[in-house]
C-alpha cells in the first residue's frame, strides 16, 4: 500500500500498542500517534496487574519495543472527549482508533452500597498500583474484610489484603503503599462466591499464589464445595477449571495450620446487603444459594450476617464513554462491526475504530488483544481508498495545536526518564524498581519525541 496514513490511536495500553504494531508492519509508510489521558503508558500492565505479579508486567518488554519504533509515538497526559474533542484531532488523521480499555468498577445494586467502607476494587488495585488519578492514603482500618468476587481481581484483591506489607517489598510497590499496608490490621479476608466452584472465573495460577504466604493460611469452607451437571460438565470440558477444583477440593481436605492470617473462600453465597452506619460498614448480609441443575444458580431465602468491617466489589470492570461518541451503556462498549465504530442507525462512522476492551468488554486474555487488534486494522486497510484524508499531515502539526490548547502533554523520551528514574530508586535497595506517581511527585516527563 502506497498511501502515508496518519493514525492516532487513543489508549497506550496493550490494545492500543498492538494496532499500532499490527498497523505498521502491514503499511510500512504509515505513522501512529497513541494518545492517552495518563501520564505513562503500557494501561492496566502498569495499573491494573498486581505488583506481586512480575511475571505478567514482563510483557511490559515487548510493548516497549513497540513503543521504541520512530514510525509510532506516544503523547499522554491528553484525555481524548476532554482535553481535546474528536473533531478537533479529526484534521490531522486519516483514521482514529479506540483503545480506551476498561477501568471503571460495574455498579452493585444492593442496600448499602454507598456505606463508608464499601469500595470499588479498580480504586484499591489502582491505589496498590500508584494510579496518577487516586489518593495516596488508603483507609485499611479493618480487621475482618470481606471481598465479592469469582474471577483473577477479586482474586489479587484479597491476596493484596491478606499479605504481609513486608511480603511486597521486594516488589515495584510504591513507599506510600507499603506504608498503608503496613499499618493493617487485618487478620480475614473473606471471598465470596455467588456460584460455586465449578463456575470460577479465576486461573490455576492466580488461585494457587493465595497459598504461597507464609503468613497467611488459606481456608475453603465446605459449605458451598458443591456440584451440579452443569458443573461437572464444565469441568471436563476445561481443563484449567478442573485445576481449579482440585486445588479448592485438597484446600478444602486438609487441616488448618496456625498463622496470624486467615483467607477464608466461600462458594454459594450472594451478596444481599451491606450493614452499617453513617459510621461505616458493620456487616455484610448474604443469601445462600443453591445450583439449578445446568450451573445457574437461586437464592435459597436463607442469609448470613458476616462480621466484617469493610467490603470490596470485584465483579467486574467498564469502559467509560468517550464524550460525542456512541456508546452502550449496559455493555460498557462502543457499537461496532469487526472494529468499525457505528453510529445510531448503524452506519459506519467514516475513519473511526475500535479495538480491545472498549470493543468487546473487559474479558479474555493477551492474545484476545492481537487477535482483536488484527481484525480492526484489517477492516481500516480495506478501508483506506474511502477513508477521509488528513488535512494536517506534518506530525508536527498536531503537537504544535497541543502546544496552542496549552496542554502539558508528555513524551516518549520522557517515560524513558521516569523508567530510569524508578530503575534507580529501586537499585539500592536490591529491587526492579520502586513505582512513583509523577503527576503527583512532579517528576518531568514531558518534551523530547
Amino acid at each position: 500500500m502506497d498511501r502515508a496514513l496518519r493514525v492516532a490511536v487513543v489508549g497506550a495500553g496493550p490494545a492500543g500498542i498492538y494496532a499500532a504494531d499490527i498497523l505498521t508492519k502491514a503499511a510500512p509508510a504509515a505513522s501512529v500517534d497513541i494518545f492517552d489521558r495518563l501520564p505513562t503508558p503500557y494501561g492496566l500492565i502498569r495499573y491494573g496487574v498486581a505488583p506481586d505479579h512480575p511475571r505478567i508486567k514482563e510483557i511490559i518488554t515487548a510493548l516497549h519495543n513497540v513503543l521504541d519504533d520512530p514510525r509510532i509515538r506516544f503523547i499522554g497526559n491528553v484525555d481524548y472527549g476532554v482535553d481535546v474533542k474528536p473533531e478537533e484531532l479529526a484534521p490531522f488523521y486519516d483514521a482514529v482508533v479506540l483503545a480506551t480499555g476498561a477501568d471503571k468498577d460495574r455498579d452493585l445494586d444492593i442496600p448499602g452500597i454507598d456505606l463508608p467502607g464499601s469500595y470499588g476494587a479498580a480504586d484499591f488495585v489502582s491505589w496498590y498500583d500508584g494510579h496518577p488519578d487516586v489518593p495516596r492514603e488508603w483507609p485499611l482500618t479493618a480487621t475482618k474484610v470481606a471481598v465479592l468476587g469469582a474471577g483473577n481481581v477479586a482474586v489479587d484483591v484479597a491476596r493484596i489484603l491478606a499479605k504481609t506489607a513486608d511480603e511486597l517489598l521486594e516488589t515495584e510497590i510504591p513507599h506510600n503503599v507499603h506504608q498503608g499496608l503496613l499499618a493493617s490490621p487485618v487478620t480475614d479476608v473473606h471471598l465470596f462466591s455467588r456460584r460455586g466452584p465449578g463456575q470460577v472465573k479465576f486461573t490455576p495460577m492466580e488461585l494457587r499464589e493465595l497459598d504461597e504466604s507464609p503468613n497467611v493460611e488459606v481456608i475453603v469452607h465446605p459449605e458451598g464445595m458443591e456440584f451440579d451437571e452443569g458443573s461437572l460438565a464444565a469441568i471436563r470440558a476445561k481443563r484449567s477449571l478442573k485445576m481449579c477444583v482440585d486445588v479448592l477440593q485438597n484446600w478444602c481436605a486438609r487441616d488448618p495450620r496456625d498463622r496470624p492470617r486467615r483467607l477464608h473462600l466461600h462458594f454459594l453465597q450472594a451478596p444481599a446487603e451491606i450493614l452499617g452506619d453513617a459510621d461505616g460498614v458493620t456487616g455484610l448480609r448474604t443469601e445462600t444459594q443453591e445450583l439449578t441443575g445446568d450451573g445457574t444458580v437461586r437464592g435459597t431465602g436463607e442469609f448470613t450476617d458476616w462480621d466484617v468491617q469493610a467490603v470490596y466489589r470485584a465483579i467486574g470492570y467498564l469502559s467509560r464513554p468517550i464524550a460525542d461518541l456512541p456508546f452502550d451503556h449496559a455493555t460498557g462498549t462502543v457499537p461496532h462491526d469487526a472494529g468499525r465504530v457505528l453510529d445510531l442507525d448503524g452506519e459506519h462512522v467514516p475513519g473511526l475504530y475500535a479495538t480491545g476492551w472498549i470493543k468487546r468488554g473487559p474479558v479474555g486474555l493477551i492474545g484476545h488483544t492481537k487477535k482483536d487488534a488484527n481484525e480492526t486494522i484489517t477492516s481500516l486497510l480495506a478501508d483506506v481508498d474511502a477513508l477521509p484524508p488528513a488535512v494536517h499531515r506534518d506530525p508536527a502539526d498536531v503537537l504544535g495545536h497541543l502546544d496552542r490548547r496549552g496542554l502539558a502533554y508528555t513524551t516518549w523520551s520522557g517515560w524513558k526518564r521516569l523508567d530510569e528514574h524508578e530503575v534507580g530508586l529501586g537499585n539500592p535497595h536490591g529491587r526492579k524498581r520502586i513505582k512513583v506517581v509523577p503527576r503527583q511527585e512532579m517528576i518531568d516527563i514531558s518534551g523530547g519525541r
